[in-house]
């Protein structure tokens, strides 16, 4: 086991989140130290999503800097400019960049905070380090491939893993390769259909990714039969008119997060049609077009099951089988399958596994509005990005306020630090 060493700030996860923050503490200029600590081996923002042909569903200007400081080196724009690609990307006349081309920005800025990452290591435990009954930091405890572990400890906490993989209750005892969740779509359905030549494919799920994943293995296995599986009657279009993006605008936080629970629940509930369970309307109106063009030729390649819930799974010899209520009619049928993608989102209920052993200290499972743990007898702090969405609203899983985010979370660590009047850390070893 290696260390210990101190940190003022430990980032644990380095994706678009924690990214921001180290922007925003980069470009603060505070003297304070931080490191991140990412499980990947390098940068990598869902890559095994990074379908041909797909678009981001959120404007360029929701980057990592600009709506926190418009004049930030790590804008979307100067990396258009430093790539040479600026009046390029103008001829477009989008506000929207490809996938690819959002995930290779987000490399490039990563590559320029290079010394403040250490990729490769998963982190184990989290640990409160109290003294005279107060938390004064944390240790926090990772693997380093076959490098054994790692000891680290700091006085601030900034957790960014991402959400669980949703795996609804009659999937949840298949252990098997021919089932995988839409994460690892590309990088594992090769594997899930072990050579089959003229597969059968179904794609559990109603939203943007489901869509995606249906067009794309119909493309990618021009053989193959591919089940799109719904439980309501239609691909429903996702609302990005200007009055419904406002639940995705800096101020709408403050608005969500000073009403009580009810209240944020019936907001928010109003907008979920912003964000689940829907399809961009030009990826519906392709994927209608492709059914149209099968009738046509009297061809059935692609299905959309609808009204449909699973019922039970199994895996029982060649096939991954499925029982399909049909939720109108009532009737059930049994479906064979070579393999089966569950585009069934994340779950992000309760705080991320790794901060359990923190629970006893806890004043309520709630963040304030700093995104910030409330923890009782503390002289340090954890904040938590991106499991929040309950009293922060709808952005809060999604990239439109990382920048602004990370600028109040650096913010309050600098003010929690300044409050204390504490000299930096001085790092022993990374």
């Amino acid at each position: 086991m290696i260390g210990p060493s101190r940190h003022d700030i430990l980032g644990i996860g380095f994706g678009p989140s924690n990214l921001a923050l180290a922007i925003a503490l980069e470009e603060a200029g505070r003297p304070l130290r931080a490191l991140f600590l990412e499980r990947q081996e390098r940068f990598a923002w869902h890559g095994d999503m990074l379908l041909p042909g797909t678009d981001m569903q959120i404007a360029f200007v929701k980057d990592l800097a600009t709506l926190r400081d418009p004049t930030s080196r790590f804008s979307f724009l100067n990396y258009l400019h430093a790539k040479g690609r600026l009046t390029a990307f103008l001829n477009l006349r989008t506000f929207n960049p490809s996938r690819v081309e959002f995930n290779d920005y987000l490399a490039w800025a990563a590559e320029r905070l290079a010394d403040r990452v250490s990729y490769g290591e998963t982190v184990e435990a989290v640990e409160p380090m109290v003294r005279d009954g107060r938390i004064s930091a944390f240790q926090v405890v990772s693997r380093l491939g076959d490098a054994g572990r790692r000891v680290r400890s700091a006085r601030h906490l900034v957790v960014a893993t991402g959400g669980r993989p949703h795996v609804p209750a009659p999937f949840a005892f298949i252990g098997d390769r021919r089932l995988l969740h839409a994460s690892r779509y590309l990088g594992g359905i090769d594997a899930a259909l072990g050579g089959v030549t003229a597969p059968r494919i179904a794609v559990i799920g109603g939203g943007q990714s489901a869509a995606e994943i249906a067009v794309d293995a119909g493309e990618r296995f021009p053989q193959a039969r591919v089940d799109l599986v719904i439980r309501g009657h239609a691909l429903r279009p996702s609302d990005d008119s200007a009055f419904a993006n406002e639940i995705f605008d800096p101020e709408t936080v403050d608005l969500v997060h000073g009403l009580d629970r009810q209240r944020r629940a019936d907001l928010l509930g109003q907008f979920r049609n912003t964000n689940y369970a829907v399809v961009d309307a030009d990826l519906i109106a392709r994927f209608h077009a492709i059914l149209y063009d099968e009738r046509v030729r009297s061809v059935r390649r692609h299905r959309l099951v609808r009204d449909t819930e699973t019922m039970a799974a199994a895996a029982l010899g060649d096939a991954i089988v499925l029982r399909l209520r049909d939720r109108l009619g009532g009737t059930v049928e049994e479906a064979r399958y070579d393999a089966v993608v569950l585009a069934t989102g994340y779950d992000r209920s309760g705080l991320p596994d790794l901060l359990e052993p923190l629970r006893p200290h806890l004043l309520t499972g709630e963040l304030d509005r700093s995104y910030r743990l409330r923890l009782r007898a503390a002289d340090a702090t954890v904040h938590v990005q991106g499991w929040s969405e309950a009293t922060h609203g709808l952005a809060d899983t999604l990239l439109s306020l990382v920048a602004v985010r990370a600028g109040e979370i650096a913010a309050a660590i600098a003010a929690f630090e300044a409050a204390a009047e504490r000299p930096p850390a001085r790092a022993v070893g990374a």
